[in-house]
């Protein structure tokens, strides 16, 4: 469950997503964010973020009584499919503000507030690991699948959805172009910290491509790796067993 009440705190302004990202200024982002945070997923994805959830549950393939954990799991929403699918699912996120939302909605969920590069569980806890959207923002995602690998059973799964490069180079370049220029005007109409969307525009547009991050996955000893793109490659997502 998420810790005590913390004192609102004010977004900084992070303009750029550089590779010094620092723990305490994207958590105070996600916490800036918090309030609106799906229903400004919804609108800047097209709907499509819906579609990105689906694919995740079936790729996990949850079964009664497996114990998963969905790291960066924000308000829960992502989490929910899981326990209607009999599973036994830890939401787990570094943003207090994002726990608090999610445990006002969903309190019967044990959210967990944990550090994606020290998570608070014993080794070999879970059958299956996943991640949506939260890779990127972790200050060492390496370290941060390592961690994921010490706290999967032997033989268990992760799934990581993430997103990645267009594989069509025209689409490509209309992408960044929205990525970088009408990504932040329509944050700002509907989301409660706009320019937080500054950032995860420039981490996107940072993040490795799809052979990047299954050779990461690889280096932090996941096995079989495969990946499959979803929306012509705005979004990846990549399998492996520990």
């Amino acid at each position: 469950m998420a810790g005590p009440d913390v004192a609102p705190t004010t977004l900084l302004d992070v303009a750029r997503a550089d590779l010094d990202k620092q723990p305490t200024d994207v958590r105070r982002m996600f916490d800036a964010v918090a309030k609106r945070y799906d229903v400004t997923n919804d609108v800047l994805s097209l709907g499509q973020d819906r579609r990105w959830r689906t694919a995740v549950i079936a790729a996990v393939d949850p079964q009664p009584g497996e114990r998963v954990l969905d790291l960066a799991a924000g308000t829960g929403t992502s989490s929910l499919p899981f326990h209607d699918a009999g599973a036994t699912v830890v939401p787990c996120d570094f943003s207090l503000g994002m726990l608090r939302v999610g445990k006002q909605a969903r309190p019967h969920l044990p959210f967990t507030a944990g550090d994606g590069t020290s998570l608070p569980f014993a080794d070999a806890t879970f059958d299956a690991v996943t991640i949506s959207f939260g890779l990127r923002n972790i200050v060492d995602p390496l370290a941060g699948l390592r961690e994921l690998r010490r706290v999967t059973k032997p033989g268990g799964r992760i799934v990581v959805c993430e997103f990645s490069h267009p594989t069509w180079a025209p689409f490509r370049t209309v992408y960044v172009e929205y990525l970088m220029r009408a990504l932040p005007p329509v944050a700002r109409a509907v989301s409660s910290s706009p320019d937080a969307y500054v950032y995860l525009a420039e981490s996107i547009r940072a993040w490795p491509d799809q052979a990047g991050l299954a050779e990461l996955l690889g280096e932090a000893g996941w096995a079989d790796v495969e990946w499959r793109n979803l929306s012509g490659g705005i979004v990846a997502l990549h399998r492996g067993r520990a």
